[in-house]
């Protein structure tokens, strides 16, 4: 059963290796441990018995069947429901699922759909458990959740009426891995009742940590056919969903389910008769009932396709699998949905070898508070030296990928106001036959609370000029689009459509020349000339080695600790405030150009460079040494970083842009 979607919308920072949330460090859901809990159980000869999601009604959900129903479930292990169980058994198959009574069609597309890409597949079904070895009734399952991948850990038990799986059940009797992923899933959500309707698009998400995108079928992009196959060549996860009301699930006379949610599970250009044909491949989560129309299992079409063709494409089985032509595919359904790590489905038309470089941030959106600064009402504004340190950064950093909010927030005089987040990003290269930017806009919801209503949420992109390029609003958790944009600066303002705040998760993506392919082209965007301070290290290699320790990288953390312990030492940033991890990561994928999370010696040089020189005008600007700007001083300050930044070659356009972003902000 599919909930009926709202939002006809095409659509991580870095999360380092070894970083909270990453997955050689994923976050456990309740704190529990796989690794200790399966230990301490077979040290006391006992099966792990789960008591935050219990083999008890609340687990189900209380409106999810009759109470005379409720009261007969009995919950049992796969070891009492087969003599000889097996995770899995021949390898993970989409074959392998059949859906039960639960609606949960929509996230046994996604899973179906997860089989056939085994880049994510291990990412969410961890081998290091089953009922051979070190048994303990104990399984676990990980999941993405707003950035980070959650651990789930669940006992074996599951729910059955009348001696028959209640839910997802194995096509192979003994093979337990759909079941036990979907039970993994329901905790997750709160309950098996909270998998009763839900979005492909979401399940997609949960399940890869990718960016997603839906297009309706009823007006589709002209370039539909381009994204499909290059969503297929790029190994993506896809699915599909049929119009009608999700929850009655009528069956058509052609055999497509109405309110329903499919696999798409290939798409091939095959030839046929004296042409070509472009057809489609399609997966029903029920595990049968299939199309019964043209290019169906049995239809004449496949007479005149070649048999080395017909071989290789045709399963004549009631396996719930089917070929059609893309036009009964988009007259017989109503969305699709595209699903990666980085939106390589947007891919076409591009003859350059390149890569999507990818920023993230989270924070939070509050209604009644203005979008930009407003004047203070004594005319001065107070920017706070040890803030300053970190705005000297943003100043040069806003034109690519830095957020910048209210830079003297904790530390303004009365009257400044406070602000919702902005975030700018750069687009450096352009091909106006291809995509080149995607942004996609989360909500989070309270854990434990993923049936909480989505409020109305959405973004603004503005141009340099203020002038809003574009702006998307819809009911759902995850709000995308994508576009293509000419070389400059642009801004992100989230915001909801309801007086209601919420946590957000913005991610923003950006193609660019793939430098992994051509590295002798690289260059430092703006490069000064350094103009080092006699209190600091006068050697940034020194100062690099230090904390880069063993590596010959620094990631985001250690930059944090650098920027902190090294530029706030100085005696002027005694009235307060620290660089983020939330900035620091922003610094570093804008210097990062190797997309690898870590900076290396000669990117940290030219931050370095860039650093130290602001942080000298600020200096130099602060004649009173009172650790604010005034307007009148922080007018200076510009301008002689414009003049500071016109030395560096090629480096103006950059800094001005960075400048005209700043004074928007602050006089608007």
């Amino acid at each position: 059963m599919l909930a009926p979607s709202s939002a006809p919308v095409p659509e991580r920072g870095w999360q380092t290796a070894g970083a909270a949330g990453s997955l050689q460090k994923v976050k456990k859901l309740n704190s529990q441990d796989f690794s200790e809990l399966r230990a301490l159980c077979l040290s006391q000869g006992l099966l792990f018995e789960d008591t935050t999601f219990p083999a008890h009604t609340s687990s189900i959900g209380a409106r999810l069947l009759p109470q005379e129903e409720l009261r007969q479930i009995q919950w049992k292990r796969p070891t009492e429901l087969q003599r000889n169980p097996y995770l899995i058994m021949d390898g993970v198959s989409r074959f392998d699922i059949m859906q039960g009574e639960i609606g949960d069609c929509w996230m046994l597309a996604a899973l179906g759909s997860l089989t056939l890409r085994k880049q994510f597949l291990e990412n969410v079904l961890p081998k290091d458990q089953g009922f051979q070895d070190d048994y303990a009734g104990i399984f676990h399952f990980r999941f993405w959740q707003y950035g980070e991948w959650v651990d789930v850990v669940i006992d074996d038990r599951l729910p059955t009426l009348n001696g028959r799986y209640l839910f997802v059940h194995p096509r192979t009797s003994n093979e337990f891995w759909p079941s036990l992923l979907e039970k993994a899933y329901a905790k997750l959500r709160g309950s098996y009742q909270n998998l009763n309707g839900g979005y492909l698009s979401d399940a997609l998400v949960d399940l890869t940590g990718g960016v997603q995108v839906q297009f309706s079928l009823r007006d589709p992009p002209p370039d539909l056919e381009e994204i499909l196959k290059a969503a297929d060549r790029s190994r993506c996860l896809m699915g599909c969903s049929t119009p009608g009301q999700a929850r009655r699930n009528i069956k058509l006379r052609n055999g497509i389910v109405q309110g329903h949610a499919y696999t798409i599970t290939g798409a091939v250009k095959i030839p046929y008769k004296n042409g070509w044909k472009h057809i489609i491949r399609i997966w029903n989560p029920w595990g049968h009932g299939e199309w019964k129309g043209p290019w169906s299992d049995n239809s004449r079409q496949w007479d005149h396709v070649e048999p080395k063709y017909r071989e290789a494409l045709l399963r004549n089985k009631d396996d719930g699998e089917f070929w059609m032509s893309c036009e009964n595919f988009q007259e017989q359904f109503s969305w699709l949905y595209i699903c990666n790590s980085t939106p390589t489905f947007l891919d076409f038309g591009d003859e350059h070898c390149s890569a999507w470089s990818l920023t993230s941030y989270t924070s939070l959106w509050s209604p009644g508070l203005p979008t930009r600064r407003s004047r203070s009402s004594s005319g001065t504004l107070p920017v706070n030296q040890s803030l300053a340190q970190e705005a000297a950064v943003s100043l040069w950093c806003s034109a690519f990928c830095l957020p910048i909010t209210d830079i003297s927030r904790r530390g303004r005089r009365a009257g400044a106001a406070s602000t919702n987040p902005q975030y700018f990003f750069k687009v450096l290269d352009h091909n106006p036959n291809t995509y080149n930017v995607a942004i996609s806009l989360m909500q989070k919801h309270a854990e434990g609370m993923q049936d909480e209503k989505n409020l109305k949420i959405g973004f603004f992109i503005t141009m340099e000029n203020s002038r809003v390029l574009k702006q998307i609003f819809f009911r759902t958790r995850d709000v995308t689009s994508y576009l293509t944009l000419s070389p400059g600066t642009y801004a992100v303002v989230p915001a909801a459509a309801e007086e209601q705040e919420f946590q957000f998760l913005l991610r923003i993506f950006t193609k660019t020349q793939d430098y992994n392919e051509t590295p002798n082209s690289l260059t430092s965007p703006g490069l000064p000339m350094a103009v080092p301070r006699e209190n600091q290290d006068s050697s940034y290699k020194a100062l690099f080695l230090r904390y880069a320790k063993q590596d010959s990288t620094i990631d985001a953390l250690q930059l944090q600790q650098l920027l902190n312990e090294v530029i706030l030492k100085d005696e002027m940033t005694s009235l307060g405030g620290r660089f983020s991890f939330d900035s620091c990561r922003s610094i570093l994928a804008l210097m990062d150009l190797n997309s690898n999370g870590r900076l290396t010696l000669q990117e940290f040089g030219s931050l370095w460079q860039c650093l130290t020189k602001y942080m000298d005008i600020f200096s130099r600007e602060d004649r009173n040494r009172s650790g604010f700007l005034d307007v009148a001083e922080l007018k200076n300050a510009i301008q002689a970083a414009d003049a500071f930044q016109n030395l560096a070659k090629g480096g103006s356009q950059i800094l001005m842009t960075a400048m005209e972003w700043l004074t928007l902000v602050m006089y608007t």
